[in-house]
């Protein structure tokens, strides 16, 4: 080494010292090298939506997509823009989807519609309708749409969901018509005669004699639900019990709710407590 480069190593080698010392330092007043942080990236996660379905996520949140089970093995795709709370809208499209049990390998194809909501634009539409084969609803499911285009941008939706069972199949066995007079007929718990009285001295399938049921699955905020379904009340299928007035989704659960009340009277809640929150 020659007299020119020994000048230049010591600089460096003073310079390294002064790196070194002032790592330490830092080291000890507990400063340390920061580590990236994944949730720039849109990794994070997502919470049930408006619909009472779980977001998905589009190309690292640029979109948003609310899957919702309803009865009947129906299925809803709502889609949302990267803010979850805004309703994105798109090209009517047909979407072709590929179902199976969760886990399983077998797909069945799956069609889903453009089903506008109300305020889409004409040609546009912010929701897609399709229907579960039979063999799958109230399973979980893994669901893959390999297309689903949003404005110039193509892209792949996935996700497993675990429907709500078919609430036909959940709803209680209406009762046969001396079950019924007793049960109604009688007081008995928190049900009192002066609730017979106000319920006009009749079973509830002689009050709701062609009551057609409605059976929705995804009530909203503020909406009443049925105490047996919890699915959204009817106003129109009302019950009093002990004094206070109950909205039911269909007689059954007017049935099964006011055995409920002469039999355990302790589980009947007030009716502010059946509200969707």
């Amino acid at each position: 080494m020659d007299s020119f480069q020994l000048p230049l190593l010591a600089a460096a080698v003073t310079n390294l010292l002064r790196l070194l010392a002032l790592a330490g330092a830092l080291a000890s007043a507990g400063v340390t090298a920061a580590e990236p942080d994944d949730r720039q990236h849109g990794d994070h996660e997502h919470g049930v939506g408006a619909h009472g379905g779980l977001i998905v996520p589009l190309g690292r949140d640029s979109y948003h997509v609310e899957p919702v089970f309803e009865s009947g093995g129906i299925l809803r795709l709502y889609l949302l823009g990267s803010d979850e709370t805004r309703i994105q809208e798109t090209q009517r499209q047909t979407l072709t989807a590929y179902v199976k049990p969760a886990g399983g390998s077998e797909t069945v194809a799956l069609q889903f519609e453009s089903d506008p909501q109300e305020g889409d634009a004409d040609d546009k539409t912010s929701r897609f309708k399709g229907v579960i084969p039979e063999s799958l609803r109230g399973k979980a499911v893994d669901i893959t749409i390999p297309n689903l285009r949003i404005e110039k941008e193509r892209f792949r939706v996935g996700f497993t969901s675990a429907p709500p069972p078919d609430h036909a199949a959940a709803m209680p066995a209406a009762l046969a018509d001396n079950e019924s007079t007793t049960l109604f007929l009688t007081p008995g718990g928190t049900y009192t005669e002066a609730d017979i009285a106000a319920n006009g001295r009749l079973t509830a399938q002689q009050k709701f004699k062609g009551f057609q049921a409605k059976h929705d699955v995804n009530p909203k905020p503020g909406d009443r639900l049925c105490p047996i379904s919890e699915t959204k009340a009817n106003p129109l299928c009302a019950w009093v019990i002990g004094g206070k007035t109950y909205e039911f989704c269909c007689p059954p659960c007017v049935e099964e709710f006011v055995r409920t009340a002469k039999e355990k009277p302790d589980e009947i809640k007030d009716p502010e407590a059946y509200v969707k929150r």
